[in-house]
């Protein structure tokens, strides 16, 4: 049975909530999905048109300082415009595969629409180089400041782990409330090497802004 967390909470990925070795984590799909909150009221309901948020998955990769080593290098567009961050150790919408063929995202979902994942990270953490030794898994509401979106009016937010067996090992879900207000992005979780074998946190982290690379900020040498 997978593991739901709580805040603050971390567990072994490798094992169930017996503490038995389960998982195969050759291949682990981090899952994310939300919800918007309906508006309430009669009026709300005839007359409101429910508008679009636009969530994006994002990936850190560390090194063993904390840091993000690769920044990647800066690409022009086909229609002119100057993209960062392509192909370093930042997994986003622009830059989607690293280079090492061991984490990717699997599409940019721009409407939360559907049941289930809204978008995936997949990661073969047993593949994944030495030199990277924690992965800070991230959710952004693109231009949230200047449409007013925040995680307040988010519900059934969650990231969850599942292992190359199809197996969900663990889930960690939050719904947005007045704290979460003028809230952004949020940092959702970390799983990090220990021992020689990977674990999971729960963090949770409400942030204001709502460009990742505000938080990349603090990742960075």
């Amino acid at each position: 049975m997978a593991i739901n967390l709580q805040k603050g909470q971390t567990i072994d990925l490798r094992k169930n909530d017996r503490g038995e070795s389960v998982y195969d984590l050759s291949q682990v799909t981090i899952g994310l999905g939300w919800d918007v909150r309906k508006q309430g009221g009669f009026f709300g309901k005839i007359f409101s048109k429910e508008a679009e948020y636009d969530l994006d998955a994002v990936a850190f990769l560390l090194d063993g300082n904390g840091k993000v080593a690769n920044l990647g290098r800066t690409v022009q567009t086909n229609d002119g415009r100057q993209m960062g961050l392509y192909e370093g150790d930042v997994i986003y919408f622009n830059s989607m595969h690293h280079p090492s063929g061991h984490i990717w995202l699997t599409g940019d979902n721009r409407t939360g629409a559907g049941d289930g994942d809204d978008e995936q990270i997949i990661v073969k953490l047993d593949q994944l180089d030495e030199r990277y030794q924690k992965i800070i898994f991230v959710v952004t509401i693109y231009m949230g400041r200047k449409n007013n979106q925040h995680f307040g009016m988010i519900d059934n937010a969650f990231i969850r782990a599942v292992d190359a067996r199809g197996k969900e090992i663990t889930k960690y879900s939050l719904s947005g409330d007045a704290s979460m207000n003028g809230k952004c992005s949020m940092v959702f979780a970390e799983a990090y090497r220990h021992n020689g074998d990977w674990k999971f946190r729960a963090l949770g982290e409400p942030n204001h802004s709502d460009s990742f690379v505000d938080i990349l900020k603090n990742y960075s040498y």
